[in-house]
C-alpha cells in the first residue's frame, strides 16, 4: 500500500519547515535511507531520509512551507493510486494551503522520516550548502567548477568567499558535467544587502522574506522580553590582570584561550557559589534551581544568533571550553547545529566585545533567569592610588528576570564575577 510521507518535527521550536528542494523525481525508484528533498527548519538545513523502498509516486509541495505533520510526497509501487493513498489518510486534518487540495491528509499509515545534518548523497548531483548555493548564484560561480572543503567534498560558504576573494582556484571543468538546476525560490539563509532604485517620486525599500531561523528569533525574543521582567544590573571590571594570564595561558594552551573563554568559565565558577542565579521560572509557578551548570553562548549564523550549550562548564578546563565553543559556531554557521546542542541551557552569555560595543543590554533565554551581556575592554584613564593612569577595562551587564532573581542576588554575582576575572587564578580553586 502506498504510503504518505509527512513533515516531521525536527526541534522542539519547529511549527514548519521549508522545503528548499527535491533530490528525487516523481516516478523515480527510492531505496530505504536514500534522501528525498533538503528542508530548512528554523534552526538548520537538513535532509529528509525514506524509510521506505518505492517508487517516488507523488510531490504534494514542490518547494516552500509545510506545516509540521503536512503532507510532502506519496511512496509507493509503480502506477498505484497515490490519491487513493491520500483520500484514506485524509480525515482529521486541517489541509495546506500550498499543496494540492488532495494532498491534505490526517495521521494515518504514514512513513517516518530521518533528519540528519545536510550531508552528501552518492548521487552525483553537485554537493553543496544552500548558502554555498545563494551565494554561488548571486555571484554567478558555476558551482560545477568549485572544490568543495566540506564534509565529502561538500561545498560550503567558505569556499564560494575564497574564490570571491581570489583565494581558491575552481576545479578543472568535469567532462559532461551535472546540469545545475536554478536555486529554489526562498528565504535567504542570510540576509542579503538591498539594492535599492532611486527612481523618482517612488519609495525608495526593499521587501525581503525571512527565513525560518530568522522567523523563529522574532518569535522568540518577543515572548522573552514581554514574558518575563527584565532589570539590570551593570558593573566595569579591571581587566589588566585577566589580559596577563591570558598571555601566559596561549604559551602552554593546546588551543588560542579568547577572552570569551574566560567569561564562560568566570561565569561558571560563580554560578556555582550563587545557585539562585542559576535557575528558572516555570510556567506552574515554581522557581528550578538547576544543579548543572550549563552555559549558553550566543553565536552569530549570519542569519542571526543560535545559543548552542556548553555543558557542565564548571568542570571544563578554558581549552576544553574554548574547543567546544568553535566547534559549535563553524556548526552554527554552516547550518549543521542540531536541536540537542542548543537545549539545557541553565544561564546565557551574549558577547559583542569583539565588535568593539562598550557596554549593551540582552534579552533574557528563557528559561533561564538571567542572561550576561559582555562588551570590549576598553583603554581609557582610570585613578590608581589616588594618580590618574592608563587602565584596561570591560563592562558587564546581568539581565535578570525578577520573578526568580532580586537585586540584590543579581548585585552578588556579578561582584564574584569581576572579582574571579580581576585574578584568574580563582577560576582554578
Amino acid at each position: 500500500m502506498a504510503e504518505v510521507i509527512r513533515m516531521p518535527r525536527m526541534s522542539d521550536t519547529m511549527e514548519e519547515g521549508v522545503i528548499v528542494g527535491w533530490l528525487k523525481e516523481e516516478g523515480e525508484a527510492i531505496e530505504s535511507g536514500e534522501t528525498l528533498a533538503e528542508v530548512e527548519t528554523d534552526k538548520a538545513t537538513m535532509e529528509l531520509d525514506s524509510y521506505s523502498d518505492g517508487v517516488l509516486l507523488h510531490i504534494a509541495v514542490k518547494e516552500g512551507p509545510v506545516p509540521i505533520n503536512g503532507v510532502i510526497a506519496v511512496i509507493g509501487e509503480e502506477g498505484e493510486d497515490w490519491k487513493a493513498a491520500i483520500a484514506a489518510a485524509s480525515a482529521g486534518d486541517s489541509g495546506q494551503a500550498d499543496a494540492p487540495a488532495e494532498a491534505a491528509a490526517a495521521p494515518a499509515e504514514v512513513t517516518e522520516i530521518i533528519s540528519e545534518p545536510t550531508a552528501p548523497s552518492t548521487s552525483e548531483r553537485i554537493k553543496a550548502s544552500p548558502l554555498a548555493k545563494s551565494m554561488a548564484k548571486e555571484s554567478g560561480i558555476n558551482l560545477a567548477e568549485v572544490s568543495g572543503s566540506g564534509d565529502h567534498g561538500r561545498i560550503v560558504k567558505r569556499d564560494i568567499e575564497a574564490i570571491l576573494g581570489g583565494q581558491q582556484t575552481t576545479a578543472a571543468p568535469k567532462a559532461a558535467p551535472v546540469p545545475q538546476a536554478p536555486a529554489p525560490a526562498k528565504a535567504a539563509p542570510s540576509m542579503p544587502a538591498p539594492s535599492f532604485s532611486m527612481n523618482s517620486g517612488e519609495a525608495n525599500y526593499e521587501d525581503v522574506a525571512i527565513s525560518q531561523m530568522r522567523k523563529a528569533i522574532a518569535k522568540n525574543v518577543v515572548a522573552n522580553k514581554f514574558a518575563a521582567p527584565h532589570f539590570y544590573l551593570t558593573t566595569e571590571i579591571d581587566m589588566e590582570q585577566a589580559i596577563a594570564s591570558r598571555i601566559r595561558m596561549n604559551e602552554v594552551s593546546p588551543t588560542r584561550i579568547s577572552f570569551n573563554d574566560l567569561a564562560v568559565k568566570a561565569a561558571a565558577v560563580a554560578l556555582r557559589q550563587h545557585p539562585a542565579i542559576n535557575a528558572a521560572w516555570l510556567e506552574d509557578n515554581k522557581i528550578r534551581y538547576n544543579g548543572d551548570v550549563n552555559i549558553g553562548v550566543a553565536v552569530d549564523t549570519g542569519d542571526g544568533l543560535l545559543i548552542p550549550v556548553v555543558r557542565h562548564a564548571d568542570m571544563k578546563s578554558l581549552s576544553q571550553i574554548n574547543a567546544e565553543v568553535r566547534a559549535y559556531a563553524g556548526q552554527a554557521k554552516e547550518k549543521k547545529l542540531q536541536p540537542k546542542d542548543q537545549q539545557g541551557s541553565t544561564f546565557t552569555i551574549s558577547n559583542l566585545g569583539m565588535f568593539g560595543i562598550e557596554e549593551f543590554t540582552a534579552i533574557i533565554n528563557r528559561p533561564n533567569a538571567c542572561i550576561l551581556a559582555v562588551s570590549a575592554i576598553i583603554e581609557k584613564p582610570v585613578v590608581k592610588d589616588g594618580a590618574l593612569a592608563i587602565g584596561q577595562r570591560m563592562k558587564v551587564t546581568l539581565s535578570c528576570d525578577h520573578r526568580v532573581v532580586d537585586g540584590v542576588a543579581g548585585a552578588k554575582f556579578l561582584k564574584t564575577f569581576k572579582e574571579i576575572l580581576e585574578d584568574p587564578i580563582r577560576m582554578l580553586v
